[in-house]
């Protein structure tokens, strides 16, 4: 190179990985004008992927892909927005007859088409992913959560290792979890330098948040021409099949890696981190194993933000709590300065810190090791620059502060909290000087060489601990503590503004702020654990915010699942009643009634989920602006199954508000008005009266049968959740044996939600014995009969022996699969049921369920103890 550019961390910086001029080999690309009338560029593979006898440059999409996928195409673009995500297309038939997921989006003045081969089931991982987020979505840490997750796409995805990567304020990264095939080494707990993913490539995982290499050795496809008629390369930023930078593909094989997937983790709009996975040989997903992963990975982003927002009312509510004392003392002092630092080992307290100064009105207070009077003063004038009106902390103070070095051994960490609205009051924590060594994936500091791409930053080749010592540093300031700091700020200055506002009557003030704030936390807690169930986001419709769009999504979904789960347990359908209860249930109190009449009507898989909707709205709506909205209320639900077959069910409520038809039609009144009419061809009709809404719906007989003689009569007791809580069961000690990790994760979540203490889950035969062998007996276990190759007979054996009781689970629908000396074992079946599981593990233990014989004589044909 004649005049060869400095090489420095910036190389990678501005490689333009945007407009790589070259696509992935796994799919084939097309460009169009904007309107995709028109094929302007195309990636070398397209003519032999779609069958075509010439490049299709310059030709008519029509004439290429033919009039009807083009028409498909067309509408796909109109629901993609310029500059965002794809909308897709799965199994649509090209041009060869071949079968093809394509993407489309609009970005920069073209329409961009891209083709995959349509190799795999869309239903399959869309539903595993719907289980997945199931499985997430009551965790209330973030620390299970990570753990959880990172196990569950290791299960949906089959990749070697997946990990997931926190950034830190330097950008570097630490993995905080991981699941990885058993042969690997762990990458947990180490950090990657900053420089692994250059700042363009952030950008792109927030444009696009998730990407995919399927062969670290892959031979780019390039696109031609590379550049248009207005000398302007293809913007690839949002297209699935984007190429790769050479020096990132350099990268992995270094590491071994011979495929890659990445989840951008957004938090507020920022890049948090990434879910990322690694297999150690090429590995294509489909489109519609991508969206299942993009979808988990949105939701993992809201959940985990959700909890950093409750983390953070949390320690809001801790630190007011803690300066409740002195919110009450303030209203009664005169000097309220004086209050605040005679209780500064009060403050001191709220956060872990080796010192405590408060320079409060040019005057210095102090409790543990501090800088020096002076050296706080030039502390206090620093923090003016960068804390106003909002905590500041460093754990690198000499870096950001001059001459802070000198003092380091004492203050090498700061966490600024400001008093007031006015700068100069601080509250101001300090942090000793730690000697720490970090565990480094590789030398964090690069080395420039000429490599085989040139005269650029070239990858490391070795991944080994590298180990560095780190001084003038503190121990971190965590964000939990940074939320403490926060929420002392707000209730601080809360308490100076409150100071300067007396007036005689300040005290009852006070108590009406304090209810206030609780309200207002509470408030906000509730709003932040309906996100948490969200799963996806809609564009909303006129005049509805988004807010009550995604709550009303949510509860359609949860809805839709709870009908699914029942049409899988109930061999293709379920029981009106059932439906009823489930929707009715967050609903009953003793302020209201709930009356429940008819026969035992059982309903195919089609109309069970049509009504678990319908149910779904009418519930909520009654809860929210009906009969259940207020204490007095009466909702009256009766059906029959009228000479034809048919079943007409009434909808009645009472004594609620007055009732005022909708201004407009609504989502969920269409769902009402017209789900049973278009999906079941029944009837369905809706009388807002003033006295109260009333609904008349009729299933055609088709769809419903009896399956008893026997009625069900007013009110149907249903208990929530709290109450199915068996009380012997809190504090057991259970054991669990199964195989398949998803289930596991389900049984271990039933259980501890009630307040059992999982002991160990095992998959094996050995594992368990050994473990049994070694550590205090379960007071009980739940053994899955089948485990792969082997059964759990000889575990049953040794808890028999010595006195354990224990359940069987298996999935079949008769006893046959129960070993002949276990045969009167009590038995449960999957999927599990939540009560069921519970109440057999509550008889078992307290005795009520004879250990060795089922608690009743099992129908023909269906499993012992349960019959579920």
């Amino acid at each position: 190179m004649n005049s060869p550019e400095k090489t420095d961390l910036t190389n990678c910086d501005v490689e333009p990985i945007h407009i790589p001029g070259s696509i992935q080999p796994h799919g084939c690309l097309l460009a169009c004008d904007e309107t995709a009338t028109e094929i302007v560029r195309y990636s070398e593979n397209a003519p032999s992927m779609l069958g075509l006898e010439s490049p299709p440059a310059g030709q008519k999409l029509n004439a290429i892909v033919g009039r009807e996928l083009s028409h498909g195409i067309r509408n796909a673009l109109t629901r993609s927005r310029d500059g965002g995500g794809s909308s897709l297309l799965f199994g649509m038939t090209g041009p060869n007859g071949r079968r093809f997921d394509i993407a489309v989006h609009r970005f920069n003045g073209a329409a961009i088409i891209e083709f995959e081969p349509a190799e795999h089931d869309v239903a399959e991982p869309l539903e595993l992913s719907r289980t997945m987020l199931g499985r997430i979505a009551s965790i209330t840490s973030t620390e299970k959560l990570v753990a959880n997750s990172v196990r569950l796409l290791q299960a949906m995805l089959d990749y070697d290792r997946v990990m997931i990567y926190q950034f830190e304020p330097d950008d570097s990264g630490q993995v905080i979890g991981e699941a990885k095939r058993g042969n690997l080494e762990s990458f947990k707990g180490q950090y990657f330098p900053a420089t692994d993913i250059p700042q363009q490539a952030r950008e792109l995982y927030l444009k696009n948040p998730i990407r995919i290499i399927s062969d670290a050795h892959f031979k780019p496809i390039p696109v031609v021409p590379v550049l248009d008629d207005s000398g302007e390369p293809l913007d690839l930023s949002f297209a699935h099949l984007r190429s790769v930078s050479p020096i990132h593909c350099e990268y992995l094989r270094n590491m071994g890696v011979g495929a890659s997937m990445s989840i951008s983790i957004i938090i507020d709009g920022t890049l948090w981190g990434l879910i990322a996975c690694h297999h150690y040989g090429p590995r294509t997903l489909s489109m519609a194993e991508r969206v299942a992963a993009e979808l988990f990975g949105e939701f993992f982003s809201l959940h985990l933000n959700a909890l950093r927002h409750k983390q953070s009312l949390d320690a809001s509510a801790s630190a007011r709590a803690a300066l409740d004392g002195l919110l009450q003392q303030a209203v009664q002092v005169q000097d309220i300065n004086a209050l605040l630092r005679s209780r500064l080992s009060e403050f001191a307290r709220l956060i872990p810190a080796d010192g405590v100064a408060m320079w409060l009105d040019g005057k210095l207070t102090v409790t543990g090791t501090t800088p020096s009077e002076n050296q706080i003063r030039e502390l206090a004038r620093f923090a003016t620059t960068v804390a106003e009106g909002r905590i500041w902390c460093t754990h690198r103070l000499s870096e950001v502060v001059d001459g802070a070095e000198a003092y380091s051994d004492q203050a090498s960490g700061m966490l600024v909290v400001p008093l007031s609205q006015r700068p100069g009051d601080y509250v101001m924590y300090f942090r000793r000087e730690v000697v720490q060594t970090l565990n480094w994936a590789g030398n964090p500091e690069k080395s420039y060489e000429t490599g085989p791409l040139g005269d650029r930053l070239t990858p490391r080749k070795s991944f080994a601990i590298w180990k560095e010592t780190v001084r003038r540093q503190s121990k971190p300031w965590t964000e939990e503590e940074r939320q403490f700091g926060e929420a002392a700020r707000a209730a601080l200055v809360g308490v100076i503004l409150e100071h300067s506002e007396l007036l005689a009557d300040e005290r009852s003030k006070a108590e009406v702020r304090q209810r206030m704030l609780n309200q207002e936390l509470n408030h906000r807690v509730k709003n932040i654990l309906a996100v948490i169930k969200s799963l996806v986001t809609h564009p909303t419709g006129k005049g509805e915010t988004l807010e009550t769009y995604v709550e009303a999504l949510r509860g359609r979904i949860q809805a839709l699942s709870v009908a699914h789960d029942q049409v899988i347990r109930g061999d293709g359908g379920g029981g009106l009643i059932d439906l009823l209860a489930a929707e009715l249930l967050p609903y009953r109190s003793d302020k209201n009634i709930i009356n429940l009449e008819g026969p035992n009507v059982w309903m195919d898989a089609r109309s069970f989920s049509i009504m678990a909707l319908v149910l779904h709205e009418l519930s909520t709506n009654a809860a929210k602006y009906g009969a259940l909205s207020r204490p007095g209320g009466k909702l009256d639900v009766a059906w029959r199954i009228d000479d034809s077959g048919a079943c007409d069910i009434n909808w009645t409520e009472s004594g609620g508000p007055t009732v005022e038809p909708p201004s407009r039609e609504g989502f969920g009144t269409v769902l009402i008005n017209r789900s049973i009419p278009f999906d079941l061809s029944g009837e369905s009709s809706v009388s807002y009266d003033a006295d109260g809404l009333k609904a008349a719906f009729r299933i055609p007989s088709r769809h419903v049968s009896l399956r008893t003689t026997h009625s069900v009569t007013a009110p149907h007791v249903v208990e929530h959740a709290e109450q199915r809580k068996q009380d012997g069961l809190s504090g057991r000690r259970v054991l669990i044996v199964e195989d398949q990790m998803l289930i596991a994760l389900e049984l271990e979540q039933i259980l501890e939600t009630a307040g059992i203490h999982v002991v160990a889950t095992f998959g094996s035969v050995r594992d368990t014995l050994a473990y049994l062998s070694r550590n205090p007996l379960p007071d009980a276990a739940i053994l899955d009969v089948n485990l792969g190759d082997s059964t759990s007979e000889e575990i049953a054996a040794f808890l028999t022996e010595n006195k354990v009781p224990f359940l069987f689970a298996t999935g079949y629908f008769d006893s046959s699969a129960i070993p002949r000396p276990f045969n009167t074992i009590p038995i449960v079946r999957k999927p599990y049921s939540e009560e069921a599981i519970l109440s057999k593990l509550d008889k078992l233990i307290s005795g009520d369920l004879p250990h060795g014989a089922p608690d009743s004589d099992p129908l023909p044909g269906q499993p012992l103890a349960d019959g579920l």
